[in-house]
């Protein structure tokens, strides 16, 4: 009986032991073993739960849409300085031949035969032009052809298996809608930062001879420009442009290219090599109290002496289509096919998207007096590079 009771009691000592060293070294495998059959450990959680997206995340759309965005690096020769090879220059002033010019942008896979749109002035006088998509593959990319006016560009690379982002319609969006701004800031990797629609229709910037961005808050900063600014859905709704900046970086004031102005342009491009605009050859401006003055022009009825509708023209070019339809100097366009002009972006807007050679129907105020007038319009001149 003694020899039982000192097994007992020698076992039972053992699994104290035992019990002890384990909850002082391994004490998750105790926890283990204290869950119910049903329960997952907080560590097993990440693994064997799903991921489901918190209420409010945008998750969902960063992820349908990142994958398309690329990361665009250019190279331009270096240029050579004056009396370079000049060896009195060398050795006063050393060897100035400088290194290769190098850019950052991004851009957007709009294609799966791998056309991509970014802005031109990402691509603007580049050598070399290489494309990093978000999977890690690297291409040298071919500019298909450039707009200068919209800043927009179309590039392709030769690539399979390529994500595309999805065109959104542009004519849904509205001022407190969510956005995602998608690109590459300042080279330190594909990032995505978040804000609002602020406001449509911004013009009369300076930036482009066509504008009319989509303003946002969500960050835009340099590296981002040709990235894509994206609805809750993941869709495009515009390509990202320019930022208003007094420090160089985001100041919550972003612009982007509505998604319909970057695809007439992708598809003209494509079709042509170029986008195909209608002109009229005049010279308009803002109809001001002091225009409106001098050219006689009476305020609307029942407005006060600022209320003015409509773009005057101070010039029109001789035999060109304005002409030739009986537009004169002094003449106020107030609306192009049956769409008010209210200022010169929409005038310019409004002329552009008339198809060359195709008789259109110009609302014109001559000395107080409506009349309509049909004008034929040209083909738009090419800008000139500015040097």
């Amino acid at each position: 009986m003694k020899k039982f009771w000192l097994l007992f009691s020698q076992t039972a000592t053992v699994l104290l032991a035992a019990y002890f060293v384990v909850g002082t070294l391994k004490p998750e495998w105790l926890n283990r073993r204290a869950l119910p059959s049903t329960a997952v450990s907080v560590l097993e959680a990440p693994a064997s739960m799903p991921a489901v997206a918190p209420p409010g995340s945008l998750r969902t759309a960063a992820q349908m849409a990142a994958a398309a965005v690329v990361s665009i690096n250019t190279s331009k020769a270096a240029q050579k300085a004056p009396g370079q090879g000049d060896p009195f220059f060398k050795f006063f002033f050393g060897d100035r031949s400088g290194e290769p010019q190098v850019g950052l942008g991004s851009g957007v896979i709009v294609s799966a035969n791998g056309y991509i749109l970014t802005n031109d002035h990402v691509v603007e006088e580049s050598d070399a032009i290489e494309v990093v998509l978000n999977d890690g593959r690297h291409a040298n990319a071919k500019v298909i052809g450039t707009d200068p006016d919209s800043d927009l560009a179309v590039l392709k690379v030769d690539l399979e298996r390529l994500p595309v982002i999805t065109l959104g319609n542009a004519n849904n969006l509205r001022v407190g809608d969510q956005v995602l701004a998608i690109g590459n800031p300042f080279g330190v990797g594909q990032t995505v930062t978040g804000g609002i629609v602020s406001a449509l229709g911004r013009n009369q910037l300076g930036i482009n001879t066509f504008e009319n961005f989509i303003q946002t808050d969500a960050a835009i900063n340099p590296g981002n420009s040709g990235g894509a600014l994206v609805d809750v859905y993941g869709q495009l709704q515009g390509i990202n442009s320019a930022i208003y900046s007094r420090s160089g970086g985001s100041m919550g004031i972003g612009f982007a290219i509505p998604v319909a102005t970057a695809k007439q342009v992708l598809e003209g491009i494509i079709k042509d090599g170029h986008v195909t605009r209608g002109w009229i050859g005049v010279e308009p401006n803002e109809l001001s109290a002091e225009l409106a003055q001098t050219f006689d022009i009476k305020p609307k009825k029942g407005g006060d002496s600022d209320s003015f509708q409509g773009v005057i023209i101070t010039g029109v070019l001789q035999n060109g289509p304005a002409a030739k339809g009986g537009i004169k100097p002094g003449d106020v366009i107030q609306s192009v096919s049956g769409k008010p002009v209210n200022n010169v972006s929409e005038l310019l807007a409004g002329v552009a998207a008339l198809k060359p050679g195709a008789p259109a129907r110009f609302g014109v105020l001559r000395r107080n007096e409506t009349i309509e007038l049909n004008v034929t319009p040209g083909v738009r001149p090419k800008a000139k590079p500015q040097r």
